[in-house]
């Protein structure tokens, strides 16, 4: 079992930046793909961003590229999304999850991922 615990939320304005970390614990996730996805209210989940298990390949959606990056520290079983340039748009619960039978490729596939977080809320003021 892995157990998924994601931070760094928040409310904030336009334009700025945050960070959000998913720290994993029971299992080291060096083997798993690893993904972010995020449900605005009133909206099915969406895919975000994936990194496959060393970092070296990653996809985003269209809206976020080039505004959103994300990246995996396996020493420290974490993942990360850096978000910069936030949209209003961008305001949702953000999820972190990890696929298990994926590993030196990525999924967008939500029904791929084994595991997932409680989330941590984005709120993006105008």
């Amino acid at each position: 079992q892995v157990q998924l615990v994601e931070s760094g939320g928040g409310l904030v304005q336009a334009g700025v930046s945050l960070r959000l970390s998913c720290a994993a614990s029971g299992r080291k996730i060096s083997g798993y793909a690893m993904g972010w996805f995020r449900q605005a209210p009133g909206k099915d989940r969406e895919f975000v961003a994936t990194i496959n298990w060393n970092g070296g390949s990653t996809d985003y959606t269209d809206s976020v590229k080039g505004r959103f990056t994300i990246s995996r520290d396996n020493a420290k079983n974490t993942v990360y999304l850096q978000m910069n340039s936030l949209k209003p748009e961008d305001t949702a619960v953000y999820y972190c999850a990890a696929a298990g039978r994926y590993g030196t490729v990525w999924t967008r596939a939500p029904s791929e991922y084994d595991y997932w977080g409680q989330g941590t809320q984005v709120t993006v003021s105008s």
